[in-house]
């Protein structure tokens, strides 16, 4: 019955919109008890003290006694086998823009975000080089809200419901983690939310605004009574764009409640949705192109349309559990509801003409289950932690391809070239056991089962086939690692783990021959690394994180070949990545704090033949594209009496934006500097929080992201020169 109904026709732009606005009311209603009865009542809420003590602790400088639960388990960053980072509020909002994760990931070594300044496409974060080889979306990192997956089960990821200016807190997990959470956790990204209520009743206002039409408005209600705490958040952001044909809007809001229903169980609830009516894609420049007029627009991309719609709303109750005798569970439910329309440049098989694209439409559910629990497994010193869970996630997809003509589809039966239904179940069962043998070390061992149901109900039988398939992937996952508590300056750590990836639905039904489908020889690539380091503290002053790491990928999972705009997917044998990772923060002074973040990455094919009409090119040895071998953030801050200005310089070494290494892409010169000053104080009891910042000071040309791969040398994704913004934060809180 369900899948009937949502084979009809997906609701229009309007009627989606509609959806949208009706989402406002209901998250309204999370909070409205909250604001009607926090005057009249004053209480404490079940994790308020405890988690603004931990918002104030989750920062890089004292990286070591901060607790983490990106691993699925109760310990500390010290403690944990993983090479972790952690960015509390103020690395992720303050006086940044909040406009995208690569003005705060980077300070964490190991981690790189190519922005395309491209809000019809994701910014690509590589994670190691996990990631690194997405041309759309976010491939090979798990990405989780508030505990809630961002990743579909095939492995494809997207931020649509993340608003930095909302998030107080994330957690990175760096290496193959798919012990943990299973296909695509090549690392691992978890955000929190601002779910915290200080006071009865508290609003703030922050509006900025700057080049290129930039605007962001974002409101936040809190309140509390009782035991239940409420937020509501919503913010507008829109801009025209540093390039031609690259104009954006994007609309996001999110509502919370957490219910203390005893001193043992919480519940909590979350209700978010955003909309993007419309986010132009001006495509990637030529070297040519890029050289006369960098801010410029593929010609294509503006002929045939280029362009994303997308509606999305996303759903989900949890329930945590202590009990008395050092045990806990939680169960988490949650549903999301996508619309994409997506106006390819791609062009239809022939007859074509200049204008003419695809169209593709998704219409999307996805529904699933998270269960983790653990235990102590004896009262006794040292005692070994039992951790476990299921993980249950369903996708199911209308996907639609016509024939368009400038960004639209063209009316008519005969336009249809894809109709089918994508239907992934995923499901997983983890064990994790954590001990302490001796007191100063933790042992930690897990091992995950995962299998992968992917099916296509092929709906479109005009070109005289049949395409329905179906494929199962399974994988098994483990690790195994220890920590060595030396002292507060020297804790090292050596960990083993595997991690695969399936391909994801776009990647198996872009076959060669044009037809639905899937594409049977795509197969999961599965990679082992080992890895050791060290962190530590000296006193309060100084903290540091070191790593090294040796990755391999057999099977790896690449676009190969790119024909008339369309990108096709094989597994291409082998690659290696090694890599260093440093990372140091200092306080020099009480005003002033010193950071730094540098990663050296040696990523290439080890395995690699690449079918060239007759011939077959070896490629073995080859550089992989899209990440630089070194990549630094530097950051300074000076702070005094509230006042602030805050110092990042960026440098990025060259890289290539094709496998075989023949289209060479600079490096950022001296850098790209960002400086931001900012002051935060109370004036009548209201906190104002006034900013200014410039990006790229010195006005470096340089090349923000690569098209992986494109088609005639179409790769360049270039990066604005000196662009500023400002803004004013305003805050007003309720304590009686």
């Amino acid at each position: 019955m369900l899948n009937s109904m949502l084979r009809f026709r997906a609701p229009s732009v309007v009627v989606r919109r509609r959806l949208f606005v009706a989402v406002i009311p209901i998250a309204a209603l999370i909070a409205l008890p909250v604001t009607a009865r926090a005057v009249a009542s004053q209480g404490t809420p079940p994790d308020s003290a405890a988690r603004d003590s931990l918002l104030k602790a989750a920062t890089v400088r004292t990286l070591a006694p901060v607790r983490v639960s990106v691993a699925r388990s109760d310990g500390t960053a010290q403690t944990a086998p993983w090479a972790l980072g952690v960015q509390a509020k103020a690395e992720i909002g303050g006086a940044r823009s909040t406009l995208g994760i690569d003005e705060a990931l980077p300070n964490i070594p190991g981690v790189y975000v190519a922005n395309r300044y491209n809000y019809a496409l994701d910014q690509r974060l590589s994670i190691r080089g996990a990631g690194a080889r997405a041309n759309f979306g976010m491939r090979g990192v798990k990405v989780l809200l508030d505990g809630v997956p961002q990743s579909l089960p095939d492995g494809q990821s997207q931020l649509t419901n993340i608003d930095l200016a909302d998030i107080s807190r994330v957690e990175v997990l760096r290496g193959s983690a798919s012990s943990l959470y299973g296909n695509g956790a090549g690392g691992v990204l978890s955000f929190s939310t601002d779910r915290s209520a200080p006071d009865p009743l508290g609003e703030s206002v922050r509006i900025t605004s700057g080049s290129f039409g930039m605007t962001k408005l974002q409101e936040r209600t809190s309140g509390r009574v009782g035991g239940l705490v409420g937020t509501l958040s919503w913010s507008r952001t829109t801009l025209d764009g540093f390039r031609q044909y690259s104009r954006s809007d994007t609309r996001q809001i999110l509502g919370s409640l957490d219910y203390a229903l005893n001193a043992a169980t919480t519940l909590a609830l979350s209700v978010s949705a955003a909309d993007i009516p419309k986010a132009l894609n001006p495509g990637a420049l030529t070297a040519a192109e890029y050289a006369a007029n960098r801010d410029s627009a593929s010609p294509v991309n503006i002929r045939r349309g280029a362009s994303r719609e997308v509606s999305q709303q996303q759903y989900a109750f949890r329930v945590h559990h202590t009990s008395d005798d050092a045990a806990e569970w939680s169960v988490v439910v949650f549903a999301h509801r996508r619309f994409v329309d997506n106006a390819l440049a791609t062009p239809p098989p022939a007859p074509a003409g200049p204008t003419n694209g695809i169209y593709s439409t998704i219409n999307r559910w996805v529904t699933g289950v998270r269960v983790d629990g653990s235990r102590l497994l004896c009262d006794c010193l040292g005692a070994p932690q039992l951790s476990g869970g299921l993980d249950y996630e369903r996708s199911f997809d209308i996907r639609r391809n016509r024939r368009s003509s400038g960004g639209r589809p063209v009316t008519g039966v005969d336009t249809l070239l894809v109709f089918q239904d994508e239907v992934v179940t995923a499901v997983g069962a983890f064990a994790q056991l954590q001990w302490k043998p001796v007191t100063p070390m933790t042992v930690s061992t897990g091992v995950r089962y995962d299998q992968l149901n992917f099916a296509v109900r092929d709906h479109f039988l005009a070109d005289g086939a049949d395409n329905s398939a179906s494929r199962t992937m399974t994988s098994p996952s483990w690790h195994i690692g220890a920590t060595y508590v030396v002292n507060d300056a020297f804790t090292p750590y050596a960990t083993f783990s595997t991690a695969f990836e399936t391909p994801t639905t776009t990647e198996l039904q872009a076959r060669m021959d044009g037809l639905g489908g899937f594409n049977s020889a795509l197969r999961p690539q599965h990679e082992q690394t080992i890895e050791g380091g060290a962190r530590g503290a000296f006193s309060a002053r100084v903290t540091y994180t070191a790593s090294v790491f040796h990755s391999q990928t057999d099977g790896a999972i690449i676009q190969f070949l790119e024909t008339n705009g369309r990108a096709f997917f094989r597994n291409a044998g082998r690659t290696q990545n090694d890599g260093v990772e440093l990372g140091l923060a200092a306080r020099a002074a009480s005003w002033l704090d010193l950071s730094a973040a540098w990663t050296f990455s040696s990523y290439t094919f080890t395995d690699y033949r690449v079918q060239n009409g007759a011939a077959i090119d070896t490629l073995n040895g080859r550089t992989q594209a899209g990440v630089p071998d070194h990549f630094v953030r530097l950051g300074v801050r000076a702070h005094w009496q509230g006042a602030s200005i805050d110092i990042d310089h960026t440098l990025s070494s060259a890289m290539w934006a094709d496998d075989r290494n023949t289209q060479r892409i600079e490096g950022w010169g001296s850098g790209v500097v960002a400086v931001r000053a900012s002051w935060s104080g109370t004036v009548h009891d209201v906190h104002l929080q006034p900013f200014v910042a410039v990006n790229n000071l010195t006005s470096e040309s340089y090349v923000g992201a690569v098209t992986l791969n494109g088609a005639g040398g179409r790769t360049i994704e270039p990066a604005p020169l000196r662009n500023f913004y400002f803004g004013m934060e305003i805050g007003w809180r309720a304590v009686k």
